[in-house]
């Protein structure tokens, strides 16, 4: 059995903190297929409370993180415009290593965003 798990962290660098209550999607690429993994909701801190992708699930493979980050800026009280210019962020990374800890933070601001494998 695998022992690697996956995370994320999203902040709100227009604010200057942590993205909280944002809904994010993890999905296994099969071919021309998204299989849906888990859905969750940021905490205070702008994380998961669990591993969106525990080590019981973890395997090698193609996934794709979706941030609802639209949805977020609404309810954050960022002034709305129509359509947002970020709705939808999907980041699709690959797993190679089934024992390590991977990270996929989301950096995010209403009109940019950046990501990176941290730690």
């Amino acid at each position: 059995m695998a022992e690697g798990y996956l995370t994320t962290h999203v902040l709100d660098t227009a604010r200057g903190m942590p993205a909280a209550g944002l809904a994010v999607t993890l999905y296994r690429i099969e071919g021309d297929t998204r299989v849906e993994l888990a859905c969750m909701l940021t905490n205070d801190d702008g994380r998961t409370d669990a591993p969106i992708l525990p080590a019981e699930d973890f395997a090698p493979g193609t996934y794709e993180l979706v941030f609802e980050a639209g949805a977020y800026l609404d309810a954050s009280g960022t002034p709305p415009e129509e359509p947002r210019f970020l709705d939808l962020v999907p980041i699709r990374f690959g797993i190679s290593d089934p024992e390590a800890h991977y990270h996929v933070p989301l950096l995010l601001s209403p009109f940019g965003y950046s990501t990176y494998r941290g730690s």
